[in-house]
């Protein structure tokens, strides 16, 4: 929208014209006066003129430049540079006049307003580093908004999770604090459901502080030299007895040369484990799991961890990686699973400078995760 002055403001504007132009009329007839009487009352000031008079000419024809009519002209042009600059001034006041009732009215609560007009030269400049400055204080506004609401989940399902395994807790210690069992049999199941209850509030707690310290930037990684497929070995043969209780089996598919990387051990460790412990737990129907490492360039590796159980919904598929979500809730708590792990699993990836991502049909459910190969570099996801 093109910036238009108010009629108040025109009419401002247009007195300050006729002003300017009077006392500049007033300040030209006091110096005609003045320079008129000194060279009528100093004979030597009127012989210096005349000589300078006639020594001055301009062009072929021999045009005198001192004149009074040449002397009036040229007064003439320096009132119309002063005019135009008093009132080119004014304006540009007049706009910032604009420009701070703008900032006002954003000020007293209307944030989705911007300065709608434009102007030329500097003062456009200033518009735009206005709105630009009101838009990045709203974005910070809002993330600070969804940073709060974040923590209030975040303490919201903490409080939900932990007091459910601690109601089962207090509600069989309180049975044998008060003999309400039949037989050491009985005493012993009390104690040993009070005692399942209490590491499924543990590792609630763990994975919540693992959690809040893959968040935080603050904290640093252990970085040493990894060969990823020795390491994807490990968790497999770990899990191997595990996966035949539930007559699944575990693949393995890395390269015979060692696929070396720097990264921190134990973080990755975790990851690797959770996801295949998730595979283990959730992918009901599954008779495969399948752990492959690969380059994909000189700078990077692709690990993807994979089953053939049972697909993720894909309505789902885009939330897996929210903390304390759960594509199937009633079976992440038979299970003890906490909704965290996989953003935990994010967390430790991002702060390798790699990222994850999951893909789910009937065939695989496969979690991809690549990594830089040197930890200095970055990677952006494609």
């Amino acid at each position: 929208m093109k910036f238009s002055l108010t009629a108040r403001e025109k009419s401002e504007l247009f007195g300050e014209g006729i002003v300017t132009v009077i006392l500049l009329l007033l300040l030209n007839m006091s110096i005609f006066m003045i320079v008129n009487q000194e060279i009528s009352n100093n004979p030597g000031l009127q012989n210096g003129i005349f000589q300078i008079k006639m020594s001055l000419f301009l062009g072929p024809t021999d045009l005198q430049v001192w004149s009074w009519g040449g002397l009036f002209t040229l007064m003439i042009i320096a009132d119309c540079g002063i005019v135009y600059w008093r009132l080119m001034r004014r304006y540009r006041q007049m706009q910032l006049r604009h420009v701070i009732a703008e900032l006002h009215y954003i000020a007293s609560g209307h944030f989705d307003h911007r300065i709608p007009f434009k102007l030329s030269g500097q003062m456009q400049r200033v518009v735009e580093s206005v709105n630009s400055l009101v838009d990045s204080t709203i974005n910070a506004m809002e993330e600070e908004r969804l940073i709060e609401r974040s923590k209030a989940e975040l303490v919201t399902n903490v409080s939900h999770d932990i007091r459910t395994p601690l109601t089962s807790i207090i509600g069989y210690l309180g049975l044998i604090e008060n003999k309400q069992y039949n037989n050491d049999e009985e005493l012993l199941q009390y104690t040993h459901t009070a005692f399942l209850k209490a590491n499924q509030m543990k590792s609630l707690v763990d994975d919540l502080f693992e959690y809040i310290k893959v968040r935080q930037e603050g904290v640093t990684l252990n970085i040493v030299q990894l060969d990823i497929g020795a390491m994807l070995e490990q968790v497999a043969a770990s899990y191997e007895l595990e996966a035949n209780k539930k007559g699944m089996a575990i693949h393995i598919d890395v390269p015979a040369e060692p696929l070396v990387i720097e990264a921190d051990g134990e973080k990755l460790a975790r990851v690797f484990n959770n996801l295949v412990s998730n595979a283990l737990k959730y992918g009901a129907g599954g008779k495969n799991i399948y752990l492959k490492a690969m380059p994909v360039s000189e700078k990077e590796l692709k690990v993807t961890i994979a089953n053939d159980g049972e697909p993720i919904p894909q309505k789902s598929l885009e939330q897996v990686f929210d903390r304390f979500y759960r594509a199937e809730s009633s079976r992440s708590r038979e299970t003890g699973g906490s909704g965290l792990g996989l953003a935990i699993a994010q967390g430790i990836v991002e702060r390798h400078h790699g990222y994850i991502y999951v893909t789910s049909d009937a065939e695989l459910t496969e979690f991809i995760m690549h990594f830089p190969i040197k930890h200095a570099d970055s990677l952006v996801r494609q």
